[in-house]
């Protein structure tokens, strides 16, 4: 169970990331563009790290409120959301290494 937890946030978070990148080139080429309620939905649903790292990475939704204070709040979430899965110790134990 562990494993498909741990491969359904990879997926998630790389979709995320990818949706986050996809929407940049769209709105750079006037393209119709990725909903921002889409964007913060795949956030919510565990792709918060990967819609954080995208929008560092491509410079794309940081000036909106609503993508600077809630994606770090979700993505802290989801640390703990995953903490609790894996079991505090193990979660400890991996961040001291």
């Amino acid at each position: 169970m562990l494993l498909y937890f741990g491969v359904y946030l990879l997926v998630i978070n790389l979709l995320a990331f990818f949706m986050c990148r996809r929407d940049k080139r769209c709105a750079e080429t006037g393209r119709r563009r990725i909903r921002e309620q889409t964007l913060l939905l795949s956030a919510c649903m565990g792709g918060a790290w990967g819609l954080h790292l995208s929008m560092k990475r491509y410079r794309h939704k940081t000036k909106h409120r609503k993508f600077t204070v809630w994606v770090p709040v979700l993505g802290f979430l989801w640390l703990a959301v995953t903490a609790f899965f894996c079991g505090w110790t193990f979660f400890v134990s991996f961040m001291h290494q």
